[in-house]
C-alpha cells in the first residue's frame, strides 16, 4: 500500500523540480538572449560607418578596424585576468584560435561585400547565418537539426539565389559572393564559441582581430589614411565590432548555436535602415525579393520554436 504514495511523492517531487527552472525562464538564458540582440544592434552600424569613409581602401579599413578591435580586447583581457591572462588563452584553447580564424575570414568577406554591393544585399545574405550555423553545428557538434530548420534552409537558399542572380545583372556578383564568405566565417565563429562555451571565449575575438589586422596590413602595403578615415576605422573596431563581440561572446555561453545567429538578426533589420536614412541607399528589387524570402525562412523557423518548449542543448 505504501508503494503508490511513494511513487506519487516521487512524481510530485520530479514535477516540482522540473518546474523550478523551466528552460524558457532560465535567467541566464534570458540574459544571453538580451546580450546577443544588443550585439546585433551594435553590428548594424557597420554599413553606415563604412559608407562614411572618405578615401581609404577596403584593406586599409580592415587593418585599422581589426587592429583597434584587437587592441581594445587586449586591454579588456588584461584588466579582467591580470597575471592570469596567458592561462586564460590556454584554457580557451583551440576552439578560440579556430573561431578567431573563422571570424577573421568573416571580417574580410564583410568589408569587401560592403565595397562591392549594397548594405541591404550584404545583410540579407548574412541573414542566412542561423541556418548555416545549424548545419555546421550538426556536423561539428552533433546538434540535431529538426524538420523546421531543414525547411527554412531550403527556403533561405532560394532567397540567396534570387539575390545572387540579381547581382549578375547589377554587377554586384563579387560583393554577393563576399557576403556569402562572411556568412560562412561568422557561422564557424558561432559554432566554435559553443564548442568552448565552458570558459570565457573572448580570446577568440582577440585572435580574430589580430589575424585580420595582420593579413590586411600585409595586403594593403601602404597604411597611410586621413585622420577621419583612421578615426572611423578605429570606431568600427572598438564600438561597432568590439562592444558587439563582447556581448555576443558572453551571451553565447547560455544560448544554443543556431539561436545565436537568429537573435543577432537585429543587425539585418537595422542596417538597411541606417544607410537609407543617412545616405539614401535604396536596395534593388532583387535584393528586396530575395531578402524577404530569407527573412521569411528565419521568421518561420523562429515561430516554430516559439510554439514548442525550448529544446535542450543538443538539438536545433
Amino acid at each position: 500500500m505504501e508503494r503508490l504514495p511513494r511513487a506519487a511523492r516521487s512524481a510530485e517531487t520530479g514535477a516540482a523540480s522540473a518546474a523550478v527552472v523551466p528552460p524558457a525562464r532560465d535567467p541566464l538564458y534570458l540574459r544571453g538572449v538580451v546580450m546577443v540582440m544588443i550585439a546585433g544592434s551594435f553590428w548594424s552600424l557597420g554599413g553606415i560607418l563604412y559608407r562614411l569613409i572618405e578615401a581609404a581602401g577596403p584593406w586599409q579599413v580592415l587593418a585599422y578596424r581589426s587592429g583597434a578591435l584587437a587592441a581594445m580586447l587586449a586591454v579588456v583581457l588584461l584588466a579582467r585576468y591580470r597575471g592570469r591572462v596567458f592561462a586564460q588563452f590556454r584554457q580557451a584553447g583551440w576552439p578560440a584560435a579556430l573561431g578567431g580564424a573563422c571570424l577573421a575570414v568573416g571580417f574580410t568577406g564583410w568589408i569587401f561585400a560592403l565595397e562591392h554591393t549594397t548594405v541591404a544585399n550584404g545583410v540579407f545574405i548574412l541573414a542566412a547565418a542561423p541556418l548555416a550555423t545549424a548545419l555546421l553545428a550538426r556536423i561539428v557538434l552533433r546538434e540535431a537539426i529538426g524538420a523546421a530548420t531543414w525547411a527554412a534552409m531550403a527556403v533561405a537558399l532560394l532567397g540567396i539565389g534570387v539575390m545572387v542572380a540579381g547581382g549578375l545583372q547589377s554587377g554586384a556578383l563579387f560583393g554577393n559572393l563576399m557576403a556569402l564568405m562572411a556568412m560562412t566565417g561568422f557561422s564557424g565563429f558561432a559554432v566554435a564559441l559553443r564548442a568552448g562555451r565552458a570558459g570565457d571565449m573572448l580570446p577568440a575575438a582577440f585572435w580574430a582581430g589580430l589575424f585580420a589586422a595582420a593579413f590586411a596590413g600585409f595586403m594593403a602595403g601602404d597604411l597611410a589614411v586621413s585622420g577621419r578615415d583612421f578615426a572611423l576605422g578605429s570606431l568600427m573596431g572598438v564600438v561597432q565590432i568590439g562592444f558587439g563581440l563582447m556581448l555576443f561572446t558572453a551571451g553565447s555561453r547560455h544560448v544554443p548555436a543556431a539561436e545565436l545567429a537568429l537573435l543577432s538578426l537585429t543587425e539585418v533589420i537595422l542596417s538597411p535602415i541606417w544607410v537609407w536614412l543617412w545616405i539614401g541607399e535604396i536596395p534593388s528589387l532583387a535584393t528586396l525579393a530575395g531578402g524577404a524570402i530569407v527573412l521569411a525562412a528565419i521568421v518561420g523557423r523562429a515561430s516554430s520554436g516559439l510554439r514548442r518548449k525550448p529544446p535542450p542543448f543538443g538539438s536545433v
